[in-house]
């Protein structure tokens, strides 16, 4: 397999500089590409397409929010981790309906940065507990919360549905829910699908705003 291509996006060179030598000791993933701006990241992908990006989000000229609706919106296939040194809850949920498929605080070591850009490439979204607090605080704080029985009646959630819903939340593999569920990998595939579909969410993010916001997670499994 050819390695994962990465572009790092950062106005720090020092910080460029340095993930790039780190991620040059791992044999499946491969920099590619540097921008030092958003604009020059636009410019750049018209002739070079990695498959995930480190974005960091403070950056002169376009920073990394201005620029992530438009890599999503003109190279959706690309999976865009965001980079900052704050932990701003509503700023990461922000970024996350938007379509950022991780957060990470560029304290992070390179371990985990490897790791994000992993999981990203090959399951589309990597969590941990800094954007799972951010999506369960934000959201929690809207008020949005309906009773769950008129949540499983308005999206048409059938028990199954509603079990292997609440799993994801819990972070739980397709594996690890089609084992606990008693389903095969590719079946439980499907019914994700279709939970996206009834609920209008667009990606697993999605859907676990979509639990949140129905306070579907405080339902006993």
């Amino acid at each position: 397999m050819e390695p994962i291509k990465v572009l790092i996006a950062d106005d720090h060179v020092l910080y460029r500089a340095g993930v790039k030598t780190a991620l040059s000791s791992k044999n499946d993933v491969k920099v590619i590409a540097e921008a030092d701006n958003g604009m020059h990241l636009l410019n750049m992908l018209k002739m070079t397409q990695p498959d995930v990006i480190l974005l960091d989000i403070q950056m002169p000229v376009m920073d990394g929010i201005s620029a992530l609706p438009e890599i999503k919106k003109n190279w959706p296939h690309i999976k865009v981790i965001m980079l900052t040194m704050l932990e701003d809850h509503s700023m990461i949920t922000k970024l996350m309906e938007l379509g950022a498929n991780s957060y990470l605080s560029k304290t992070s070591d390179i371990e985990i940065i490897y790791e994000a850009i992993k999981t990203c490439f090959e399951q589309d979204y990597f969590f941990n507990a800094l954007t799972n607090k951010a999506l369960l605080t934000n959201l929690k704080q809207r008020n949005l919360v309906t009773p769950q029985k008129l949540v499983q009646q308005e999206a048409n959630l059938n028990d199954k549905e509603m079990l292997i819903l609440k799993l994801m939340c819990q972070e739980k593999s397709t594996k690890e829910i089609a084992d606990m569920v008693d389903l095969s990998p590719r079946t439980v595939e499907a019914i994700r699908d279709k939970l996206k579909v009834k609920t209008g969410a667009k990606s697993t993010a999605g859907l676990i705003m979509y639990a949140v916001k129905n306070n579907i997670l405080n339902e006993d499994l």
